[in-house]
């Protein structure tokens, strides 16, 4: 089995992709091609993602029974001791500032009964 899902890609990509697998919602397209249609259709989707994203899921011989690859994509994936995560991209110090530490103005209004 193999999934490839698209986030603004161009149509001509869909379309070449719909050659091979089916597309089952805009972007996400299903199938059980060879390994070696699969490899040749991730070429092209990283040949002609262009500013999209792309991401890649397909079944394996491993703990998981799958595994995944991305191409553009802030989150990536890692090897954990044989196990495939995903890694979400760490936030800057310019996030951290805006996070306001302490009670929120509702749970004080809650304590104090305002």
């Amino acid at each position: 089995m193999t999934v490839i899902v698209l986030t603004t890609c161009s149509a001509g990509l869909r379309g070449l992709l719909t050659r091979w697998l089916l597309e089952i919602s805009p972007g996400v397209f299903v199938g059980g091609p060879s390994a070696r249609v699969r490899e040749v259709l991730w070429g092209e989707v990283q040949a002609y993602a262009g500013n999209g994203r792309a991401l890649l899921v397909y079944s394996t011989n491993s703990e998981q029974g799958f595994t995944f690859e991305t191409f553009d994509h802030k989150w990536e994936p890692v090897d954990h001791e044989g196990m495939m995560l995903i890694q979400r991209p760490r936030a800057k110090s310019a996030d951290a500032a805006q996070v306001k530490k302490g009670w929120s103005k509702a749970s004080k209004r809650r304590r104090f009964g305002r």
